[in-house]
């Protein structure tokens, strides 16, 4: 099975990578005079990340022979199209006002690049694997109110590349006010854009040359008892709806994994800055191959609960985060193709995405549930339960399911708010997230936090004479995801400045499905904790 899995598998990535040919250096060294590999990737508003296009989508000066880049599963998801740049930068040779081409902009040319130009629309580029972000151009507004705007377009890219020895170390591109194209009338132009090349010798460290676009610091807000004893025939009565709840916990257990595994990648260096996509590949490998986790963990606790149908379960397991996600995901490549964006999935990709989820995710989910269904484990409980329920006293307000939801879910969720907000700067911005050391430590305090405040709040429930505490360390446990998406409504109203339905789409879209994924994880350390809780309490009294 094992050997299938890994065939089937190498055969997605060549499905995916194609045939083009990789032409990058491997080990990132040159001598004067060789040609160090540029591309560019894409040109979109740089206020909307997931809006995306093919960089020649503009009428940008094209080479003779454009050549596109193999990209990986990952690339493609993350919307990089990079293709052979029209600048020329061999290793150590400087140059001055280079013309690239001489080229006549139509009407229709103008108005795109004003259009561009209007939206603050940036180019990206990639020098020997180092990012570059450069505005197409620039806006010049005579009055404060900005009803009086002129639009210009750069002609002129300078280009300042810094070296140690036989590596580049840092590339910047500088644009020149000086050296505009007028677009604010509808006319044909002839325009010739160059570009210039300086070198300059620095000390600076090859292993640490992608520091200046990652972030490295980290910036630094006496009824004990009572009543509990009473219900211990009715504490481990089995929750309503069984089969959902063995699910839920199904599926919170495999995004628990896939979340520990991503981590663990990211500590050893899997996600190198210069591996651009493999956070998205891994995502999704890893998700398909953890499957079988949510398959073997839900019909486990199905069956110990001593339910009978377990391939409805099994289904439902199946269903409960990969369905919201499929529908979501497919609902938004419908607008971005509508859109003409990048974020739309070429057929060949969706095409393996459909390969990976039927002949890998299936058949362990299957797997996965057929062991769980054949496990011979029971359900262990220091007590007996009585065959009739007892009744629940009236409770006050505060000890109803929202007002406990809305106090369980602000403590950890003060834990991850400096780090979430990190996160979603490099996630739906122009940064790269390498410190996963911080993010597994805040993790870590994250499972903690989540699992003590939800024990506390069920000892309190306990206490109260609720017996029916199942459900609610579910809910309060996942309760954070609901802090987070939350602050996902601050963040694009304050921080972000995207606009356009196309990113409010996207971001909203994604971000509903990451939280969704956060409630149902944490609502399952929420669960577990609080069950070993109980049953530690419980089996510290003698029950007769």
């Amino acid at each position: 099975m094992g050997k299938l899995v890994a065939i089937i598998l190498s055969a997605i990535v060549v499905m995916c990578c194609g045939s083009q040919v990789r032409s990058d250096a491997i080990d990132h060294c040159y001598k004067a005079g060789d040609l160090v590999p540029l591309y560019v990737s894409k040109v979109g508003p740089f206020a909307n990340p997931s809006e995306t296009y093919r960089y020649f989508d503009l009428p940008f000066c094209s080479p003779d022979n454009v050549k596109e880049k193999k990209a990986t599963l990952g690339e493609v998801l993350n919307g990089d199209r990079l293709v052979s740049a029209p600048y020329k930068l061999e290793f150590l040779v400087e140059k001055y006002c280079e013309v690239v081409c001489r080229k006549n902009l139509t009407r229709e040319d103008v108005s795109q690049f004003r259009t561009a130009t209007k939206r603050d629309y940036y180019f990206q580029m990639y020098y020997d694997d180092l990012p570059i972000w450069v505005f197409i151009g620039t806006i010049d507004r005579l009055d404060t109110a900005g009803s009086n705007e002129r639009f210009f377009l750069y002609k002129h890219l300078k280009f300042n590349i810094f070296f140690n020895k036989d590596r580049v170390i840092e590339v910047n591109a500088q644009t020149d006010n000086r050296h505009v194209v007028d677009l604010n009338e509808d006319k044909e132009l002839l325009v010739e854009f160059v570009y210039t090349v300086k070198w300059k010798e620095t000390g600076g460290a090859f292993d640490e040359r992608m520091k200046k676009h990652t972030y490295d610091e980290v910036f630094v807000d006496d009824q004990e008892e009572k009543g509990w004893k009473y219900i211990l025939g009715d504490v481990f009565r089995y929750p309503n709806h069984k089969s959902l709840f063995a699910a839920v916990l199904g599926s919170g257990t495999q995004l628990f994994t896939l979340t520990i595994l991503i981590l663990i990648l990211g500590l050893v260096g899997v996600f190198y800055p210069y591996n651009r996509g493999n956070l998205q590949m891994a995502l999704v490998f890893i998700y398909a191959i953890t499957l079988g986790i949510a398959g073997y963990s839900s019909t486990t606790f199905y069956h110990q609960l001593e339910g009978t149908n377990w391939v409805r379960n099994l289904l439902i397991a199946g269903c409960l985060f990969s369905g919201p996600l499929l529908f979501t995901f497919y609902l938004l490549q419908t607008v971005a193709i509508s859109y003409k964006a990048n974020a739309a999935l070429p057929f060949g990709t969706v095409l393996v995405l459909f390969l990976l989820l039927t002949f890998v995710a299936f058949p362990l989910l299957v797997l996965g549930g057929i062991v769980g269904k054949n496990s011979q484990t029971e359900f262990q409980v220091p007590c007996h339960t009585t065959k009739c329920p007892r009744d629940i006293p009236p409770l006050r307000w505060y000890r109803g399911v929202l007002p406990q939801m809305a106090l369980a879910g602000f403590l950890p969720f003060s834990v991850v708010y400096i780090d979430t907000y990190y996160i979603l700067i490099t996630v739906w911005g122009h940064r790269i997230y390498t410190i996963y050391s911080i993010l597994f430590v805040v993790f870590i305090i994250l499972l903690i936090a989540t699992a003590l405040v939800t024990v506390a709040l069920t000892y309190f429930q306990l206490a109260a004479e609720d017996h029916q505490w199942w459900w609610r360390s579910f809910l309060c446990g996942g309760s954070t995801g609901l802090y987070v998406f939350g602050y996902c409504f601050y963040y694009y109203y304050a921080e972000a400045g995207m606009y356009g339905f196309l990113q409010t789409s996207f971001f909203f879209g994604y971000m509903a499905c990451i939280c969704y994924g956060i409630f149902l994880m944490l609502g399952t350390v929420g669960f577990l904790a609080s069950l070993f809780f109980v049953r530690h309490i419980y089996g510290s009294i003698k029950c007769d």
